[in-house]
């Protein structure tokens, strides 16, 4: 089987860089070319798909309804605001037997990141836990910093305490559940 390498050179399985991602019974996270796929939609039975990102454009499906995200894949950028209504929208497409796609460019950062917000708040999982389930499902996520932190603020609005940290590292501040894969990179 082939693949796609990481940064590190660790090989990942095509289906879960190019295919869609099941996090839950009634939701998948993908990049935006497998979002355009209608196989790929229709195999999956996938009632809605959200697309997290200013630069894919959709292709429109009969029978799914489509929701637009207009957020950038950068630290600065604001997901919080979309945590709860994201969240609350994936609940009822699920509530009514539907599943939905989460997507963005690569379905690394920006899907990943609403994704975990949704698992917290509809699976009370910590966000920790959230993390560590999403990417055992797709291993490829990485939310930027800046989500990490808005991720960690909506932990705490939900549960009054913390899981994950941002820390000081040699590469900058990054939330602590990285420490040991940077650790991890450095050379002996």
């Amino acid at each position: 089987m082939t693949g796609s390498r990481n940064s590190r050179g660790i090989q990942f399985p095509l289906s879960s860089v190019q295919g869609l991602s099941k996090i839950t019974s009634s939701l998948y996270i993908s990049n935006g070319a497998a979002a355009n796929n209608q196989l790929m939609l229709s195999s999956s039975q996938i009632t809605t798909v959200i697309n997290v990102s200013v630069e894919v454009v959709n292709t429109f499906y009969e029978d799914i309804q489509y929701i637009q995200v207009p957020v950038a894949d950068t630290p600065s950028s604001c997901l919080y605001d979309f945590f709860d209504p994201i969240s609350d929208h994936i609940h009822s497409v699920e509530m009514k037997q539907g599943r939905t796609l989460l997507h963005c460019a690569a379905g690394v950062s920006r899907s990943a990141a609403l994704c975990l917000a949704y698992l917290m708040k509809y699976h009370s999982m910590s966000l920790l836990n959230a993390h560590t389930w999403t990417k055992a499902c797709r291993p490829i996520i990485r939310p930027n910093n800046g989500f990490w932190e808005q991720l960690i603020h909506y932990e705490f609005k939900l549960f009054s305490k913390n899981t994950v940290h941002m820390i000081s590292s040699p590469v900058g501040v990054i939330p602590d559940i990285y420490e040991k894969e940077f650790h991890f990179m450095i050379p002996v």
